[in-house]
């Protein structure tokens, strides 16, 4: 694998739990991208102007161990797999000075015109780039608790009329500014998963305090939060300057230890899907940043709450 990115973490990078917030993950992960694309011979690709460029379409992420404000980083990657106009991109974020792994990335990437999104054919420098960058992903990082052989829904199946027939609720509504966008117009990944992010505390802070509140009263008294452990993104169309966002959240699966949530983000004038995810989360402690096995009681709290039918 090649080095595709070294630096540190921001305090700015970080959430209210201490650790880095998933945006700024694949925030991290583009840029490698970028980096990855001029050892592709594609140096122009996310220039303006350029007439094409790699866009993300199908990402799994598996966040493995926290970071933390200060800390050193770096990121190894290579090629996995490729078609004629698409490549898989393996990526792992690393802890500089233990060499843990932080996270993984497995991104299937279009090459695409850069005004109409049509995809684009390889040239052969890059196609003979890829052989020589051809890399096995380690067996500790792949996928775990989502299916990677599940098919998508279909377009027309990932709708808003569709979300509201199922009474899956609306946590987040936002308009999308010229500085999340790229150079090409079109909103940066990291600002799908940052507009979740941003919008789940909408849907869980009145459970959590309901959590809370359950367990004062047993006499347990733990300061709790949550981590993401595991997501998969599919990207279905790009929003521009100006156009508006809806996100609607439903429960996915509920385990002993974990929990999913499917994020449907929307355009409420089309009714059109932006993307669709799904976050494998666990709840734990935030003094020993350990996991807090899920209470039954506390999951069914979850349930009554959260509606389900939403799917990748």
């Amino acid at each position: 694998m090649i080095e595709l990115y070294r630096g540190s973490v921001n305090t700015w990078e970080c959430d209210e739990m201490g650790h880095m917030n998933v945006r700024f993950y694949v925030a991290k992960q583009m840029e490698g991208l970028a980096i990855l694309a001029h050892s592709l011979d594609l140096r122009q690709a996310f220039r303006p102007g350029n007439t094409s460029t790699l866009l993300p379409y199908d990402q799994h992420i598996r966040f493995m161990k926290e970071v933390h404000p200060g800390r050193p980083i770096y990121m190894e990657g290579g090629i996995l797999d490729v078609t004629d106009d698409a490549v898989l991109v393996y990526q792992e974020l690393k802890h500089a000075v233990s060499g843990e792994t932080a996270a993984s990335f497995r991104t299937w990437v279009r090459h695409v015109e850069s005004k109409t999104g049509k995809p684009f054919g390889w040239k052969q420098s890059t196609l003979a780039a890829f052989e020589r960058l051809r890399v096995e992903q380690p067996a500790h990082t792949a996928p775990r608790s989502i299916d990677q052989n599940k098919a998508p829904l279909p377009d027309t199946e990932t709708r808003i009329e569709h979300a509201e027939a199922l009474g899956i609720p609306v946590i987040g509504r936002g308009a999308v500014r010229m500085t999340h966008c790229d150079s090409h117009g079109r909103m940066m990944p990291e600002n799908f998963i940052g507009r979740v992010s941003d919008s789940v505390p909408n849907l869980l802070a009145a459970w959590r305090d309901e959590v809370a509140a359950a367990s004062a009263a047993s006499g347990e008294e733990v300061r709790s939060g949550a981590a993401v452990l595991e997501y998969r993104l599919r990207y279905r169309s790009w929003p521009r300057v100006g156009d508006v966002i809806e996100v609607r959240t439903g429960l996915g699966t509920v385990q002993p230890k974990v929990h999913s949530l499917v994020h449907w983000m929307l355009n409420p004038d089309t009714g059109e899907a932006y993307c669709t995810s799904e976050a494998v989360a666990v709840t734990f402690d935030l003094n020993t940043r350990k996991v807090i096995e899920a209470n039954p009681e506390h999951m069914a709290m979850l349930e009554k709450r959260v509606p389900k039918g939403l799917s990748l």
